[in-house]
């Protein structure tokens, strides 16, 4: 293989093979990785801003049988700390949501063996019914997965149910690495890789936008890396041509802080800021039927964030007004508002509010800027 004929079908938007993928990881110099994913970004998003959302993050319940060993925040059914969220909780906190300027709550929760199908669809359809103009970017494939097999009903099913009580889209968490040898290793409790595909092909012939993940540098090869993104475009080109699909990736770095994965094989995991740069250049490259890139600030700071914004990323994500998962793991880092916004003119770019949709927003008069968990 030839780097220069791997850049030219790259910038012809041309599907490479997992193997060109790998080739170009491991042969690229990172400059010129970086120059094609940016012009990639240039060619898919010519507006030529960074877009941003403001939205918090809120766990319907912590309760969890799936037992991932990278996780800190669930609780085993029956442990003193384990809890269901009351709709009070949700009400004081989405109204908070709405004072920072925020229009949508990502909700997601443990894998909770006594809540199917009319649990879910009674909370959105009583929080739609509270707050009308809430946006909910809710669950994900691996809790759509379970609460089919706790209320016995096919995907197709649960996501029409869940979109009709007032889902509006849904992100992408419990890819991991969409490669089961991977998810035996590090999840096993969640649903296989390819029924986190299934279902996002499911959703997407329904008209939900979704968003496609992957959490990476743990125990997945490389290739299992470009094979987790080649899996994802193939869904992506299944999509009906009036759907969104795959509205956005976001990749993002494994936190290992205390976990039990890192406990049990006594190593320390540790990405690099070059290395995430390489695989977001390398995500816009090998995904050119997915619009948005997101750097994943939460996970590898603002100086490697910015760097993304010139390697082919064109989203900075979310204040995250909350976030517990994560954060759980290890990751430390936080913006306000403002911070967000100066970080991404300091990169060289105007900053622009969105919504999950990628529609733009106007700047709301914002009461606080200040985050607090």
């Amino acid at each position: 293989m030839q780097l220069s004929e791997l850049y030219a079908k790259a910038l012809n938007f041309e599907f490479l093979s997992v193997a060109e993928g790998v080739f170009l990881y491991e042969h690229a110099p990172l400059t010129e990785l970086m120059y094609v994913g940016n012009e990639l970004r240039k060619k898919q998003v010519p507006h030529g801003k960074v877009t941003w959302i403001i939205d918090r993050n809120m766990n319907t319940t912590n309760v969890c049988v799936a037992n991932c060993k990278f996780c800190n925040f669930y609780r085993i059914p029956g442990h003193p700390e384990s809890y269901i969220t009351d709709i009070e909780t949700y009400k004081r906190k989405i109204e908070e949501t709405f004072r920072y300027g925020g229009e949508q709550l990502l909700l997601q929760g443990g894998h909770h063996p006594e809540l199917g199908i009319e649990y879910y669809t009674d909370l959105f359809r009583e929080l739609k019914v509270l707050y009308p103009q809430l946006k909910l970017h809710a669950l994900g494939p691996p809790e759509v997965a379970h609460i089919c097999k706790v209320s016995g009903i096919s995907h197709r099913e649960a996501l029409t149910r869940l979109k009709e009580a007032g889902m509006d889209s849904m992100p992408g968490p419990g890819a991991e690495i969409l490669d089961d040898r991977v998810r035996r290793l590090i999840s096993k409790g969640k649903c296989g890789a390819q029924e986190w595909l299934d279902i996002m092909k499911e959703a997407h012939q329904i008209g939900l936008t979704t968003s496609a993940t992957m959490m990476f540098g743990h125990v997945e090869t490389i290739e299992e890396r470009f094979e987790h993104l080649v899996k994802l475009r193939e869904v992506q080109s299944l999509k009906p041509e009036h759907a969104k699909g795959f509205v956005a990736f976001i990749p993002w770095t494994f936190q290992d802080v205390d976990t039990l994965l890192a406990r049990i094989r006594k190593t320390k995991y540790n990405t690099s800021g070059d290395e995430y740069i390489r695989m977001i250049a390398l995500s816009r490259i090998m995904l050119p039927n997915v619009k948005n890139i997101q750097a994943s600030w939460l996970t590898v700071g603002k100086q490697v964030a910015q760097m993304c914004l010139h390697a082919g990323a064109n989203d900075f994500g979310s204040i995250m007004i909350e976030e517990n998962v994560v954060s759980a793991a290890g990751a430390p880092h936080r913006f306000t508002a403002d911070g967000i916004q100066d970080a991404i003119r300091e990169a060289g770019f105007e900053p622009q509010l969105r919504n999950q949709q990628y529609e733009f927003r106007e700047m709301p008069n914002l009461e606080q800027q200040v985050i607090t968990y």
